[in-house]
């Protein structure tokens, strides 16, 4: 395996050099998933006819499978990072294509063509789930603790960046309602990206998996793992942040369509805003995450998260008319959101996991994460299924099964909030000084430089 070069190292809190085909990856990678994982995937299951259940069940496979993760963290030293990683993504890219057939195939009915979408669908997210073990194991070695703030920061960056470029050719290519041919076109695309993102993550710096302990062929001491203390706590964070903000990005494109009647393109080109929102997560997060620790960003995130359930709420209940004023602030706001999370939530998890363990501690903390996240958007489905179309009238709102669900999901981030201002982060600011230094140092600081004084 190649080594990082140790004439290249860099200066504390610098990012080692090599790392273009990492970050190119990440670009690469959300071209590949984000057509198959989120609303253009969402918008042709309506056109097949699929109810909020089978909606949140297709939102939720992705983050359930990753449950293959704990299995496969057995073997990840054996066969290496990059090469455990490779051969689930190659497998990956197989499925996208078949995926792109289905849509043309109008010989089959809708309900046989949303069976195929599921079982494909299904296989993508086995081969992701367990392939992607051996991803933040790789990103712990690969890049030294003092600079891992600034590798998110600029992570996230791409993967946005690219996934503001996804939603908007698909928004522009299907149109009003989206045609079978232009889904094709659009999964095709996704499919293409994924082949290109093959050789620029083989060019990824490998690195050699630590020794364990055993072997790797004892018992994995699930429970101990999930009772270390500060693992613990942040397990906690990630469970109710999931029941939060998991079935957000579905139901909001289910309520934009459904519930406010807007058009399939322009649901499309609302999402590619909300990952505009995650392009500031570098200026927001970057060295700040270093400097002042995960914690106080993660409560932001909750905080922000609280403010979009409640805009939601509001525009669902009647309250506010859901028109571009109102749509693109909440998308802004739904992609920062998210990037911060997922940037500080990541980072914190390779602070505190042992390196004794390191595969089986990532694969737990993913699991818990994501099976909440995938359990959260099905929880919701049924929720919105059994209120169905009864509504009523009070405190001046109209309460319907979408200003329920945004309602609710303002309490869940509410409870977030306050699991994580339990967590335990050496050296961590308070929440008050990450908000003190963006609502009040940071204009300071462009009022000086731009007046002079």
């Amino acid at each position: 395996m190649s080594k990082p070069d140790p004439t290249s190292a860099p200066a504390p809190g610098e990012l080692p050099r090599g790392l273009a085909p990492l970050y190119w990856f990440s670009a690469l990678n959300a071209l590949s998933f984000q057509p198959v994982l989120s609303s253009p995937m969402v918008l042709y299951a309506k056109s097949l006819g699929a109810s909020a259940t089978v909606l949140g069940v297709l939102a939720g496979m992705m983050p359930f499978l990753v449950i293959t993760q704990l299995p496969a963290a057995r073997f990840v030293n054996r066969v290496g990072y990059r090469r455990f990683v490779l051969g689930g993504w190659s497998f990956r890219v197989v499925t996208i294509f078949l995926l792109a057939v289905v849509p043309l195939c109008s010989f089959l009915d809708e309900t046989t063509r949303l069976i195929l979408v599921l079982s494909f669908l299904f296989l993508f997210n086995v081969s992701r789930g367990a392939s992607s073990c051996a991803w933040l194991p790789w990103i712990t070695e690969l890049i030294p603790a003092p600079a891992r703030g600034r590798h998110f920061a600029r992570d996230q960056f791409c993967m946005n960046g690219a996934s503001v470029l996804s939603f908007a050719f698909s928004g522009w290519l299907l149109g009003a309602q989206g045609k079978p041919w232009e889904f094709a076109v659009v999964f095709l695309l996704a499919a293409l990206a994924g082949a290109v993102s093959l050789p620029v993550l083989k060019a990824i710096p490998d690195v050699e998996p630590p020794p364990e302990a055993d072997g790797g062929v004892g018992p994995v001491p699930w429970l101990e793992l999930s009772a270390h203390p500060p693992f613990r706590r942040l397990l906690w964070v990630n469970v109710t942040w999931s029941l939060a903000y998991g079935g957000l990005t579905t139901f909001v494109v289910k309520y934009l369509r459904d519930g406010a009647g807007l058009r399939a393109d322009l649901i499309l080109y609302f999402m590619s805003v909300s990952f505009v929102g995650g392009l500031a997560s570098p200026w927001l997060a970057g060295p700040r995450l270093d400097r002042l620790g995960s914690k106080p960003m993660l409560g932001f995130t909750m905080f922000l998260g609280l403010l979009i359930g409640l805009g939601w709420m509001l525009s669902a209940g009647g309250a506010i008319q859901p028109g571009w004023g109102v749509a693109i602030p909440l998308m802004l706001l739904l992609g920062l959101t998210n990037a911060l999370f997922s940037a500080s939530n990541n980072r914190l998890a390779m602070q505190i996991v042992p390196r004794m363990g390191r595969n089986h501690f990532f694969a737990l903390f993913m699991v818990v994460w994501q099976i909440t996240l995938g359990l959260s958007p099905v929880m919701w489905g049924l929720l919105l299924d059994a209120i169905g179309e009864r509504s009523g009238s009070a405190l001046g709102m109209h309460w319907n099964r979408y200003s329920i669900y945004f309602g609710l999901v303002t309490l869940a981030f509410v409870v977030a909030f306050a699991t994580c201002r339990r967590l335990e982060e050496p050296r961590a600011a308070e929440v008050q000084a990450l908000v003190r230094e963006l609502l009040v140092d940071e204009p300071r600081r462009w009022w000086s430089l731009v007046t002079g004084r």
